[in-house]
């Protein structure tokens, strides 16, 4: 079967829910009848006949060829998170950085432009200053200032990015807003969509144009295997796009599609919960002493709590907080001591996982940031990032007080 002309549900699947697209969409079961998802561990794929391979290497019969650009249960991984994101067509990658990287390379040549958000993963604004090298310029803008957007683009815009929340500073981009400038100016609005996961945000249904993905964090939700995903129109990721997959290979595994489609039917679930356990840890940590600010969307006190709450249907488990000194000297120190004491938080700048981490973005996520870089998308050195997992969050309160309170 092509994975180009395949199509991930039969018409009775379309009125099924979000739940049930979780566990359900996308299935293809070989002749032995499996239930469940079969794992497709070849790089190639036999053909009837010399014809016949002829004909599937010119796109004039279905089927798949080599692993590097198709994939049966990769195939299916795609198919499901489409269903999940209300896209068209999805094209997995083998890492969320591979998957901005395809994207990069899909919408841009040299002399291009890009608008960024000054508040994205750390990594993201690395890759992009390495397309400066190939003639693709990037200027970075507040996420949560759509005038400030409209007014960076140039006539050479081909992409506008964000992350919405952002890392780490939980900050929210006005998405339909910003989709209407994009649309305006004939520019694509492309939408990390990490911290939410489509369970609890659809940038589609928004105004984006693209949606990427870190598959790697919740769609995962373990900690297991890398992964990524681009989504969009079917034109875009079948034309456009594919090219670029297919011709540089930055694939997906059927291994990890395998473990990315079993996180998947868990997804809804694990997000509800992060989003309960967030809310708990994030209200708590509001009446420490010790600590200067909390942002979580899922807080009122959030300055974009009434967007959050119009685009999310939760909080979502990533929030950071700033503790109280008088010097970033002393910050740094404090943050530090905050993070060592902790027992059962893991100290670690992944996030996605059922267990929680901790981290401190200025020495880690963003630490090869320039120090007015940092200082512009606000990442102080008293700033610690959790990304709350499903332990119990009377747990998680009492392993940050250990550092908290220490003297």
């Amino acid at each position: 079967m092509n994975p180009a002309d395949h199509a991930s549900n039969d018409d009775s699947s379309e009125a099924w829910s979000f739940d049930t697209q979780a566990v359900r969409a996308g299935v293809m079961r070989s002749n032995f009848g499996e239930h469940g998802e079969a794992m497709f561990l070849t790089s190639s794929f036999v053909h009837e006949s010399a014809a016949h391979a002829a004909a599937k290497f010119a796109n004039e019969a279905p089927g798949f060829i080599y692993s590097r650009f198709g994939n049966p249960t990769v195939q299916m991984f795609q198919d499901r998170l489409a269903a999940l994101e209300c896209a068209q067509a999805c094209l997995a990658t083998a890492s969320g950085m591979s998957a901005i990287m395809a994207c990069l390379m899909s919408l841009t040549k040299s002399g291009d432009h890009v608008v960024c958000s000054q508040s994205v993963f750390g990594t993201t604004i690395q890759l992009f200053d390495l397309f400066a090298r190939y003639g693709v310029s990037t200027t970075y803008v507040p996420v949560n200032d759509p005038q400030a957007w409209a007014a960076a683009i140039q006539p050479n815009t081909r992409m506008l990015y964000l992350e919405t929340p952002s890392n780490p500073m939980t900050e929210l981009a006005d998405v339909g807003a910003i989709g209407e400038i994009a649309r305006a100016k004939g520019v694509k609005l492309v939408v990390d969509n990490c911290f939410c996961t489509p369970a609890l945000q659809q940038p589609l249904k928004q105004g984006a144009d693209i949606v990427i993905h870190s598959a790697t964090k919740y769609l995962d939700g373990q900690g297991r295997v890398l992964g990524g995903a681009v989504l969009g129109d079917r034109d875009y990721i079948q034309t456009v796009l594919q090219p670029v997959v297919r011709y540089c290979g930055p694939t997906l595994s059927a291994f990890n599609a395998w473990v990315l489609l079993k996180g998947l039917e868990t997804l809804s679930l694990r997000m509800k919960q992060h989003s309960i356990n967030a809310l708990h840890v994030a209200q708590w940590l509001e009446a420490q002493p010790g600590i200067a600010t909390v942002l979580y969307p899922g807080l009122p006190s959030h300055p974009q709590h009434t967007l959050a709450m119009a685009q999310q249907t939760g909080g979502g488990a990533v929030l950071a907080f700033e503790v109280k000194a008088d010097s970033p000297q002393q910050a740094k120190a404090i943050a530090w001591r905050v993070i060592d004491q902790c027992k059962l938080l893991s100290i670690t700048a992944n996030l996605g996982d059922t267990k929680s981490t901790i981290t401190h973005p200025a020495s880690t996520t963003h630490g090869r940031m320039a120090i007015e870089r940092r200082a512009q998308a606000g990442i102080t050195e008293g700033l610690i990032r959790i990304a709350v997992g499903l332990e119990s969050p009377q747990d998680i309160c009492a392993d940050l007080a250990r550092g908290l309170n220490a003297h």
